[in-house]
């Protein structure tokens, strides 16, 4: 079994999911870079909510988890969609991997506007990551007829 590195807590917050966060968001290994937009991305949620930003994060992130997503399988020649529930870890996974995919395709200017408007979104369960969850749960939802073939 792979044993699971251990993530050290962001230098801000003292968190080890936003530390998570910010690795996913990371380009070319350029943590400093990731760093200084999440935490500008931050100081922009907080003007914007006026709650607390590490609070909206979490939020966010849980909003966009997805509860189901669908698994192709194949039975006797014929690949089905079978919806099985996500494991939390692989949930928050997702949901960083879409909040950053989503932020990355908006039309704001900066990273730091798009990234902040993106978590502002999620937090209020709209915007590009709350549709792709949408989308995983009705896909799961449609072929529930499949469910018996789960493994």
């Amino acid at each position: 079994m792979v044993h699971k590195r251990e993530v050290l807590p962001d230098p801000k917050y003292g968190d080890e999911v936003l530390s998570k966060f910010i690795n996913i968001l990371m380009l070319n290994g350029k943590k400093a870079v990731a760093e200084g937009i999440v935490y500008k991305a931050f100081d922009y949620v907080s003007d914007k909510t006026g709650e607390e930003p590490l609070k909206v994060f979490h939020a966010a992130v849980s909003n966009v988890k997805p509860q189901l997503e669908v698994r192709s399988r194949r039975v006797g020649g014929a690949t089905y969609q079978i919806p099985v529930e996500v494991r939390s870890e692989r949930a928050r996974a997702l949901a960083f991997r879409w909040i950053v995919e989503n932020a990355r395709n908006r039309g704001e200017q900066t990273m730091v506007e798009r990234l902040g408007v993106e978590l502002v979104e999620a937090f209020n369960g709209r915007g590009g990551s709350m549709k792709k969850r949408e989308t995983v749960h009705k896909m799961a939802e449609a072929n529930r007829a499949f469910a018996h073939y789960r493994w």
